[in-house]
């Protein structure tokens, strides 16, 4: 594994990735390589790398597994923002840098994504034609979920108290950073947190599961306006062409990634080859890391790649 940080032209600062290789690997050869995002709140040390970027390098393809703009190890201030036009843009600029690597097969080119990385990395892929595939796992429209959970259901209340918070904040005031989760869960089980979503999401992000520095599970309150208009989905039936694989568990939370998922592959009816796969006994977060969902999602994911990925 190897850590790279990189910039292109169109951009004012850097994106760390980390770089997963084969075993075996021969810099004078050309290889399969997948993009992996990382979902919302989270890094790419985390389930994007160490999960499923591990287990496809492992199986033959170059993983490329980045950090977002403004947060973990990548450039962009202020910190802790979620902008999800700029989520899909990173895509391309790591795109922009995997081309330049001369391991890298520039016609097989594949990405993924986790929860909200999910979602980004199906949005990213109407557009940008150099993914010849893509696997949507867990996905999350954090646009969606915006609207509806993160807001109460009230999402032009969230808009006026966040045009408000950014005046503060243009007026010299501190910055509202919000926490998305409990300290601990012993603290969601105090506060009565009892959602599946919720206390799971605890129990990864918040314990030495899936705990990592770079994975802050924190937002910038002020800067957020633009994901409650964004749609992970939007055009999905027109531009969605590149063979499309969607991954959910069927136990369900508030984060709504069995709703997303479904609506994603209902939608993607141009899809030259969509794939939808249900876990039945698993949830979302059971899906980011515990072993046998993992590989029930590989034994599917691996074939699908390696079909439209590999020459073999």
């Amino acid at each position: 594994m190897e850590r790279v940080s990189f910039r292109n032209r169109d951009m004012a600062w850097d994106i760390a990735a980390l770089i997963l290789t084969p075993p075996g690997f021969d810099p004078a050869k050309k290889y399969p390589t997948i993009i992996s995002v990382h979902p919302f709140g989270s890094c790419k040390e985390q389930t994007s790398s160490a999960v499923y970027g591990k287990a496809l390098a492992e199986q033959g393809f170059v993983v490329i597994a980045f950090d977002a703009s403004y947060q973990g190890a990548s450039g962009g201030e202020p910190r802790w923002v979620e902008d999800p036009t700029q989520r899909v843009e990173d895509v391309s600029h790591v795109i922009d840098y995997a081309v330049t690597l001369p391991y890298v097969d520039a016609d097989r080119i594949g990405a993924i994504g986790i929860c909200g990385g999910g979602g980004y990395i199906l949005n990213a892929t109407l557009t940008e034609k150099r993914i010849k595939a893509v696997v949507g796992i867990t996905p999350v429209n954090i646009g969606r979920l915006f609207r509806e959970g993160f807001s109460n259901h009230d999402p032009l209340g969230a808009l006026d108290a966040m045009a408000a918070q950014r005046t503060a904040e243009a007026r010299g005031g501190d910055l509202q950073v919000n926490e998305l989760l409990p300290a601990s869960p012993e603290a969601a089980r105090e506060a009565g947190l009892t959602d599946r979503d919720v206390a799971e999401a605890t129990d990864y992000y918040k314990t030495p599961r899936g705990q990592e520095p770079g994975g802050a599970t924190r937002m910038l309150f002020s800067h957020a306006q633009n994901t409650l208009a964004w749609d992970a989905f939007a055009f999905t039936e027109m531009l969605m062409t590149q063979p499309m694989m969607v991954v959910v568990g069927r136990k369900v939370g508030a984060f709504g990634a069995y709703r997303d998922g479904m609506e994603a592959y209902g939608r993607a009816t141009a899809s030259k080859d969509r794939r939808l796969v249900e876990l039945e006994d698993w949830s979302h977060y059971d899906i980011y890391d515990k072993d046998e969902p993992v590989a029930l999602a590989m034994e599917q994911m691996l074939p699908f790649l390696k079909q439209h990925l590999t020459t073999e």
